[in-house]
């Protein structure tokens, strides 16, 4: 018997798939097919493997975090550390509309995530590399090329993933797969932090870059390894003809899909949970001139973030994925208008050491929160094959947008990084409030 085998025929695997997910028949199934619905306990937890092995990933090979001290580690412009989250981030979203029509000829469409995940591990093999042997603009130049590659191979993941989700998984259970895996993975990024809080102390050589981007690199290569195991049963394949022609069709759903609209309105909004993150940490470098803000202590916000979070989303996002999104926004968009108030009105706050990550805690707990509702959300919106136009379409929108709220940090040579907080703050009670007129769709 193969490991597939073993998996899928497991009846103690079937018994912690009822009871992680409170369900009596774990073969509830409300809209995918019958074959696929007899397999869900299995393809239930290769799911959450794999999502974990991912997010553990992407938490060691952070560009806000791990690739830019390792950038100015080498002595590169910061020019191109600027670039890093832009590029990680527009890269793997922009070009989606394509991406998707490539993915919709694949009946079968795991073994694309698949090549996603071992093209992910190899550009992040080549960052290793970058950091022992270049220094300055050169090491600059070939991370971001490595990165360019990771973050196209990306877009093939996100594009397939949400789909093969939705085939193999049923709704009401959907955001609790990206709910235990977030906090797995929250669990082992404490450690990592905890880890480079340590090396911080002691300055190390550049041998530590190159265990953790080798690390991160293999845990895409086992990332492929669990979803190749996945039961995928074959879809349907209309629409791939023609990738620009095709995409160009796929943009009119922008103006004909009213609900859809509405969608990507409120998650360009919601973006503010993710763009307030670097300027908290300016905020705290401004008021305590980085005394003991070290990048360790960031991580590990961020990782017990998703540790303590994780779960509760996951399952609210299963009752309704909409509230999850209004929730979320809206703790978003009060914790940035907390933060700068406190820093106004108290000088002694303002110059606390701990103020800042708990505050960076609070936004990584609401940004979770957007991550699987949108994620939830939008899987349980659309229907069949539709639901591989609804992710390419707003993720391109979004990348191009993302490109665009990006350019905010400019305003910081007008305004105090107070007041950018503040604007954002504003984007997130703003998408809070259209998410709440949503449609529910769970």
């Amino acid at each position: 018997m193969n490991v597939s085998d073993r998996i899928f025929g497991s009846e103690r695997l079937g018994r912690a798939y009822q009871k992680l997910v409170n369900e009596e028949d774990a073969r509830v199934c409300k809209d995918i097919a019958d074959d696929a619905c007899r397999v869900v306990p299995g393809n239930f937890f290769l799911q959450v493997s794999t999502q974990f092995l991912t997010k553990l990933g992407d938490a060691i090979a952070n560009p806000k975090t791990i690739l830019a001290w390792m950038l100015s580690a080498l002595g590169a412009p910061g020019v191109f550390t600027a670039f890093l989250v832009p590029i990680r981030e527009s890269g793997s979203l922009i070009p989606q509309l394509v991406i998707a029509s490539y993915v919709r000829r694949q009946a079968i469409r795991k073994w694309t995530f698949v090549l996603g995940c071992i093209f992910q591990g190899l550009a992040v093999l080549g960052m290793a590399m970058v950091a022992v042997t270049l220094t300055g603009a050169a090491a600059g130049f070939a991370l971001i090329g490595a990165l360019v590659v990771f973050s196209l191979a990306r877009g093939l993941c996100s594009v397939a993933s949400k789909d093969v989700l939705g085939k193999t998984v049923p709704k009401t259970r959907r955001g609790q797969v990206g709910g235990w895996s977030e906090f797995l993975a929250g669990l082992v990024t404490i450690g990592v932090g905890a880890l480079l809080l340590l090396d911080l102390r002691e300055p190390g050589d550049m041998g530590t870059y190159l265990i953790l981007l080798a690390c991160a690199g293999g845990l895409w290569f086992l990332a492929a390894g669990t979803y190749s195991l996945i039961r995928e049963y074959p879809g349907s394949t209309e629409g791939g003809a023609n990738a620009l022609g095709e995409a160009m069709k796929r943009l009119k759903l922008l103006t004909t899909d009213r609900p859809f609209r509405q969608f990507v309105v409120a998650r360009s909004l919601l973006l503010c949970s993710a763009l307030s993150a670097p300027f908290f940490i300016m905020l705290a470098h401004e008021q305590t001139e980085g005394a003991l803000l070290v990048l360790g202590l960031f991580v590990i916000a961020d990782g017990l973030a998703s540790l303590v979070s994780a779960p509760f989303w996951g399952r609210f996002a299963d009752s309704s994925s909409r509230r999850v999104m209004v929730l979320a926004g809206g703790a978003a968009g009060l914790t940035g208008i907390g933060l700068v108030a406190l820093v106004q009105t108290s000088a002694t706050l303002a110059s606390s050491q701990w103020l800042y990550p708990l505050f960076f805690f609070l936004l990584a707990i609401a940004h979770a929160g957007v991550r699987l509702g949108r994620k939830t959300y939008i899987v349980d919106l659309a229907g069949g094959n539709k639901r591989t136009d609804y992710v390419a379409v707003s993720n391109t929108v979004i990348g191009v947008v993302l490109l665009l709220a990006g350019s905010i940090g400019a305003l910081t040579a007008i305004l105090p990084i107070s007041g950018v907080i503040l604007i954002l703050a504003g984007m997130g009670l703003a998408g809070s409030i259209l998410s709440a007129r949503l449609p529910e769709v769970t």
